[in-house]
Parts: structure tokens; sequence; C-alpha cells
């Protein structure tokens, strides 16, 4: 089962801009070598963007091995965690369908915006998720409300408004 709808980006504290390449292709390796410990050869394959799409059970289990490949990398308290949900592709019907890529899902676990807030305030709490960007569906004004109002993060509303000129 596929589940993880995000993209997960580092952000970096680093002296150079250089030193941040660096320390981003390391965790990156690293993040290569545990997905590949944890799934085997076939986990390793990237996508168009060169990301990973290991077969793992829920999203925490993501975050979980990018902080895992931090740390192997040696950078834990050095790097930040940013989330690219993309939310819009996987909401349906007024929630959101966090296992949408599998047919026979059961849509009575959806997601309200509310549940969603309290989703990205955990993963707020356990890993150092300090950014996420396309948090909710542009048309989810109580969600994106909701979130704004108890998270004291970067809130990055690309589709938001990048898709409406007027709400700019």
């Amino acid at each position: 089962m596929y589940v993880v709808k995000y993209k997960a980006k580092k952000k970096i504290r680093a002296g150079s801009f250089s030193e941040a390449m660096r320390m981003g292709s390391e965790i990156y390796h690293h993040l290569k070598s545990v997905i590949k410990s944890h799934f085997g050869l076939d986990a390793i394959a990237v996508g168009d963007e060169g990301g990973f799409a290991p077969n793992i059970l829920n999203n925490k289990d993501g975050l979980s091995l990018i902080v895992t490949a931090i740390e192997k990398a040696g950078y834990t308290g050095k790097v930040e965690i940013g989330i690219d949900v993309a939310a819009s592709e996987f909401y349906r019907e007024g929630k959101y369908h966090l296992d949408f890529k599998n047919p026979n899902s059961d849509n009575t676990a959806w997601l309200s915006g509310q549940e969603l807030v309290n989703l990205y305030h955990e993963f707020i709490k356990e890993f150092p998720v300090t950014s996420i960007e396309d948090l909710f569906d542009q048309d989810d004004w109580n969600g994106w409300n909701s979130f704004a109002a108890t998270a004291n993060i970067q809130i990055v509303a690309d589709d938001l408004t990048v898709t409406n000129p007027i709400r700019i």
C-alpha cells in the first residue's frame, strides 16, 4: 500500500550555499540507504523529480525515515523538514482521502479538515517540521484558517494563490 501523499523537503542551517548542498546530498544518500535496508533494492527507484516512494504504511513512517537519514548523516538539530502536501490532489467530497491510491480504501476513514489540522500538529510535535505547503484544498477555508490560527510554523499557500490571481 502506498500512503505518502507529500514531498518532504529539508531546511538546512548551513554557513554557505555549498555547505547546504553538501548536507542535503549526504542526507539524500543516507535516506537511500535507510530505505534500501528497510524495504529492499526495488524501493530505491526514483521518480522524475528524484524522490523515493517506498511502500510505507503511514505518513509518520515516511517522516521517521527522513529523520533517521538526518541522524545518520550527523545533522540532527541542523536540518528541519518542510512538507509539500499537495492536499488538493486527495480532497474528495469535502474530506481528505489519505489513501487515495488504494482502490479498496474505506471512505469512512477520510479526514475532515479539522482532523487533518490535528494530524499536522502531530507531525510538528513529533518531527522537526517547520514548513508545510499546500496543506489543504484551495477551497477549504476552514482548514486554512484553523491551522493558521493554531500553528507556529511557515505556511506556504502555493495552490491557494497561484491558481487564482484574485486571491492574491
